[in-house]
C-alpha cells in the first residue's frame, strides 16, 4: 500500500524542496509522515509544558522509522477568562482549533497523527479534529497539575473569592490561595472538564492504556508520549483509523466511565460533537439512559475529597474499567491494535498496578496521608452512589432537556418548587446573589447565555457564590441556558434548551412563576404563575400569550468568530457544534 504522503510528493514537485528548506533530510521524505498536533503555548499551565511531550513523541516516531512534523494551535484558558467577556470565546475556540487541525492535516496530507493536549477546549477540539481528519492517530493527554499546600486546588478559589466578597476572610487569605492554587503545569487538579476529557480519550480507546490524567510532572507521562509516537507509525502502516475505534459501543464505554467518575457536565457538549464527525448520533438522553443505575466510584474533587493527581496513583482509567468491567463492551478496538479486554488483561500482567502503588506510597509520604487505592476509587459494591452522576431534566421549561450533576447537588433540591427570579445576564445575577437580593426558595435564572446568545460561557462565579453560601446553597437553584465549569457544585442546572435567544421557554419565564425540580423523575417545569399553582393546560396558554410578545434580544456579536458561532451553533443537547444547511 502506497502511503498518502508519497502520492502527494508525486503530485506536488515543490513539496520536497520546501520540506528540505524546513530542515527535513533527504531520507526523511520517504518515511511515514506523522502530524504532531498540539496546543502547546504560554496560554496556561495545561499547555505550557506540552513541548516536552511533543519532542518525546517526535523521538518515538523517529525511532519507529517515521518523521514527525510539529504543528501548533494553542488553546485558551477558561479560568483566566472567568468574569470577563473573554469566557464567551471559550466554546467557540473548540470549533476553531478543530478547523485548524482539519486545515493542517488536509492541506498537506499526512499518513498518521499524534494529538497532544490537556484542557477544557483543547482536548475536545483535538478529538473532534482527529475524527474529522480520520487518519491513523493517537491521543496523548497532558496530565494534571499537583495540589498546593493543604491540598489546595484551583476550584476552591471561587469559594475563597466569594468568602472575601462577603467579608468572611481577609485579603491575605485570598492572596495566599491565589499564590498556591496552581503549583505546577498540567490541567487543574480536580475532575473538571479538562480531566474528564483526558479520561474520555482513553475510555474511547484513543490513548494508550493507563496514560490519561497522569501527574504532568511525572516521568511516566514523557514515556507514554514517546510510546505514542512509536505506536502512531504502526497505526499508519496498519491503516487503523479513528473511525475503526470510535463506535457506538466505545462511546457507551466512555459514558459508563463518565458516570463512574462523576465527570463534567460539559462532556454532554463534547462527546456528541466528537461522535457527530463520524456520523454517530448520541444526545443527552443517551447519557441519561446509561447513567441510570450506574455506580459512581471516584472520590475526587469537586464532588469528592482528593485532588486529581491521586487518580493515577489509584490505577487510573484501567482501575475504573476493572470495577465496571461487566458493563463495558470489551471487544472494541483501541489504538494498541488490541481490544479493550486484551488491554486490561495485559496491564494486570505487566506491572502497571504495582507502578501505580509505588506512586501512591510516595504521595502518602509527601502529603502525610495514609490512603489506600480504595479510598480514591471505590470498589463497585461500595459505590459512593448507584444512579450515575448526571440527570437530564425535561418539561415545559426545557423541552429539549437540561443537565444537572446530581452528585454535586444538595439532596434538598432533588424535589423542590421554587419562585422564579430571572436575570438576562450573569453579571446582574451575580450582583444580586452577592448583595443578598436573592432569597431562600428562589429559582434564579441566567438566560441569553447559550451558544446563540453569548457563546455559552460558564456561570462559574455565580454558582460558586451560591454553593459557598451555607444557607443559599441548600435553598435555591440556579438554572441557565449557559453552562457550568466542570468544577461547579451546588444546585445548578445548565444547558436549558432551547435557549432564550432561540425563543426557548426559558426566555418566557417571569418573576414569581413557580418552578418544579424533580431530579428522580427528571422534571424541570413551570407549574405556577405569579405564585399560584396552575394546570398544565393553563400554563400552556400563558406561555403562548407570552410568546406572542416575545422578541429576542439584539445580536450581541455582529462581527467575527462569535457572530459565526452564534449563527451556526447547534443546540447544546446536540453538542453545540457548527451546523450548516445543505
Amino acid at each position: 500500500m502506497e502511503l498518502m504522503s508519497q502520492k502527494m510528493r508525486k503530485l506536488a514537485p515543490e513539496m520536497d524542496p520546501l520540506r528540505l528548506g524546513t530542515g527535513w533530510k533527504r531520507e526523511d521524505l520517504e518515511k511515514p509522515q506523522i502530524l504532531i498536533e498540539s496546543t502547546f503555548g504560554d496560554s496556561h499551565p495545561g499547555s505550557g509544558h506540552l513541548d516536552r511531550l511533543v519532542e518525546a513523541a517526535r523521538k518515538g516516531i523517529a525511532e519507529a522509522g517515521g518523521f514527525g512534523a510539529r504543528y501548533f494551535c494553542t488553546d485558551i484558558c477558561d479560568g483566566e477568562s472567568q468574569g470577563t467577556d473573554g469566557i464567551n470565546f471559550s466554546l467557540a475556540s473548540r470549533e476553531m482549533i478543530a478547523n485548524m487541525i482539519e486545515i493542517h492535516a488536509n492541506a498537506t496530507p499526512f499518513d498518521g497523527g499524534v494529538y497532544i493536549s490537556s484542557c477544557d477546549k483543547g482536548m475536545p477540539a483535538n478529538l473532534i479534529g482527529m475524527m474529522r481528519v480520520n487518519i491513523p492517530s493517537i491521543m496523548v493527554t497532558g496530565g494534571t497539575m499537583s495540589a498546593g499546600p493543604e491540598l489546595l486546588t484551583l476550584e476552591q478559589l471561587g469559594m475563597y473569592s466569594a468568602m472575601h466578597e462577603r467579608g468572611e476572610i481577609g485579603l491575605d487569605k485570598l492572596c495566599w490561595a491565589k499564590e498556591n492554587a496552581c503549583p505546577s503545569c498540567g490541567a487543574c487538579s480536580f475532575i473538571g472538564t479538562a480531566s474528564t476529557m483526558q479520561i474520555m480519550a482513553e475510555a474511547l480507546g484513543l490513548a494508550l492504556p493507563g496514560s490519561a490524567l497522569l501527574p504532568a510532572t511525572s516521568p511516566d507521562l514523557v514515556d507514554y508520549a514517546y510510546s505514542a509516537g512509536r505506536q502512531s507509525v504502526k497505526l499508519a502502516l496498519a491503516g487503523i483509523r479513528p473511525s475503526d475505534i470510535v463506535t457506538m459501543e466505545s462511546i457507551e464505554n466512555a459514558i459508563m466511565v463518565h458516570a463512574a467518575i462523576s465527570g463534567s457536565t460539559n462532556t454532554l457538549l463534547h462527546l456528541p460533537a466528537i461522535a457527530h464527525e463520524l456520523g454517530i448520533d448520541i444526545d443527552a438522553d443517551t447519557f441519561d439512559r446509561l447513567h441510570r443505575g450506574a455506580h459512581y466510584l471516584l472520590d475526587l474533587r469537586p464532588a469528592g475529597r482528593w485532588p486529581a493527581e491521586f487518580f493515577y496513583y489509584a490505577g487510573g482509567v484501567p482501575a475504573i474499567m476493572e470495577e465496571i468491567r461487566g458493563s463495558l463492551h470489551l471487544d472494541v478496538m483501541t489504538v494498541t491494535g488490541k481490544t479493550l479486554g486484551e488491554n486490561l488483561d495485559e496491564l494486570k500482567k505487566n506491572g502497571y498496578y504495582e507502578r501505580c502503588q509505588r506512586w501512591l506510597d510516595a504521595a502518602n509520604q509527601k502529603y502525610d496521608l495514609h490512603l489506600v487505592k480504595t479510598d480514591i476509587i471505590r470498589p463497585y459494591d461500595q459505590a459512593i452512589g448507584t444512579e450515575g452522576s448526571i440527570a437530564i431534566l425535561k418539561g415545559n421549561l426545557a423541552p429539549e432537556g437540561a443537565v444537572i450533576k446530581h452528585t454535586a447537588c444538595p439532596k434538598e433540591m432533588f424535589h423542590a418548587v421554587l419562585r422564579a427570579r430571572p436575570f438576562d445576564s450573569e453579571e446582574e445575577c451575580l450582583d444580586a446573589v452577592l448583595h443578598h437580593r436573592v432569597q431562600k426558595g428562589d429559582a434564579v435564572f441566567i438566560r441569553y447565555e447559550g451558544p446563540k446568545g453569548s457563546g455559552m460561557p460558564e456561570m462559574f462565579y455565580t454558582s460558586e457564590a451560591i454553593s459557598s453560601d451555607k444557607e443559599l446553597g441548600r435553598a435555591i437553584a440556579l438554572i441557565t441556558d449557559g453552562r457550568f465549569s466542570g468544577a461547579s457544585t451546588g444546585p445548578v442546572i445548565g444547558h436549558c434548551s432551547p435557549e432564550a435567544q432561540a425563543g426557548g421557554p426559558i426566555a418566557l419565564v417571569e418573576e414569581g412563576d413557580l418552578i418544579e425540580i424533580d431530579v428522580p423523575n427528571r422534571v424541570l417545569a413551570i407549574v405556577g404563575i405569579k405564585g399560584e399553582r396552575k394546570s398544565p393546560e393553563e400554563i400552556f396558554d400563558v406561555l403562548n400569550e407570552r410568546r406572542k410578545r416575545f422578541a429576542p434580544k439584539p445580536r450581541k456579536y455582529k462581527t467575527g468568530v462569535l457572530r459565526l458561532f452564534s449563527e451556526h451553533a447547534a443546540s447544546p443537547m446536540k453538542g453545540a457544534y457548527l451546523e450548516f444547511e445543505d
